[in-house]
């Protein structure tokens, strides 16, 4: 299936039993733990890159299992956080490749805006437990997610980072 929205294709995960199933475990998840990133942010890199705007995707494992870091965006932190080692890590690979000063801030929706899609294999997690949520279901939704991007009219570059998001495989 086609789909010409973000809105378009969570609408139609959200109709299968598996997704309900998740979104189920999740919400049972946060009201005794705290889980990240807040529901209203889980699909906020879909706000920050439009579909049809989608150049690059970059896959990370999960969120950031932190206060106040994962906002759903991959390696993204909201303005102010301090930055995680994982985003060091990826700004001093872009400085050492191209050059110019080490960025100060983590919140990388400016990139989104540009057509990288910044997505994880997992879309939530439980505070301080990395790895929390890997087998409640989002596997799923990820590999849903990227067959349809493979299927989609523009040529893509896909970034997978860690040994646990290279898992998510197309087929192709």
């Amino acid at each position: 299936m086609k789909f010409s929205t973000w809105r378009e294709f969570v609408e139609d995960q959200a109709e299968q039993p598996y997704f309900r199933a998740l979104m189920n475990r999740v919400d049972a998840e946060r009201e005794k733990y705290d889980v990240y990133p807040a529901r209203q942010d889980m699909f906020s890199c879909f706000a920050a890159c439009p579909l049809d705007r989608v150049k690059v995707v970059v896959i990370g494992q999960d969120p950031y299992h932190g206060p106040g870091q994962a906002h759903g965006m991959s390696f993204s932190v909201k303005p102010g956080v301090k930055l995680p080692p994982s985003l060091q890590n990826i700004f001093k690979e872009l400085v050492d490749d191209i050059g110019g000063d080490m960025p100060t801030s983590g919140f990388l929706e400016p990139w989104g805006k540009q057509g990288v899609l910044m997505m994880n294999t997992s879309w939530s997690v439980r505070r301080g437990q990395a790895g929390s949520h890997a087998g409640y279901g989002w596997m799923e939704f990820s590999e849903n997610l990227l067959k349809m991007l493979n299927n989609y009219d523009q040529p893509l570059v896909l970034k997978i980072g860690g040994s646990a998001s290279s898992k998510s495989r197309t087929g192709d």
